[in-house]
């Protein structure tokens, strides 16, 4: 009976065309980002993995809620089906970054965008995300 792949040899969920374990599963296991894009594009891979351990060591301690609990989404609504990422730009500057993006995802049925442009911080070579707008 063949195997089914595990996540790590699957694409990766952030759109590179690369496997998991070349691309986000790398940051999730302790790699540093190289770039803001770099790690919103993790970011996004751990909501689709559920990583809530790593949404919390990537944000900003300034920002950062104290938990997260994507098991149990508000209002006792089903977790969302994540469809995709599309990065629109990243734009560095020094030890800060935006970058702006959309994520697709369905929920109850229903296709939802989130457009959002996102700010990063790097301290001590690491890149955090610190907030973003929603539009």
């Amino acid at each position: 009976m063949p195997k089914h792949p595990t996540p790590m040899t699957k694409p990766c969920p952030c759109g590179r065309p690369v496997t998991y374990a070349d691309c986000c599963g790398r940051l999730h296991v302790g790699q540093i980002a190289p770039d803001a894009e770099t790690l919103m594009r993790s970011r996004y891979t751990a909501y689709v993995l559920n990583n809530e351990a790593y949404l919390l060591a990537s944000w900003h301690a300034s920002t950062r809620p104290a938990s997260l609990d994507l098991s149990s989404p508000a209002e006792a609504q089903p977790a969302p089906q994540w469809l995709g990422l599309e990065v629109k730009r990243s734009i560095p500057a020094g030890d800060a970054a935006t970058v702006e993006f959309v994520a697709r995802y369905r929920r109850n049925g229903r296709a939802v965008r989130l457009h959002e442009v996102s700010r990063f911080v790097r301290e001590d070579g690491r890149w955090f995300y610190v907030d973003g707008d929603i539009d």
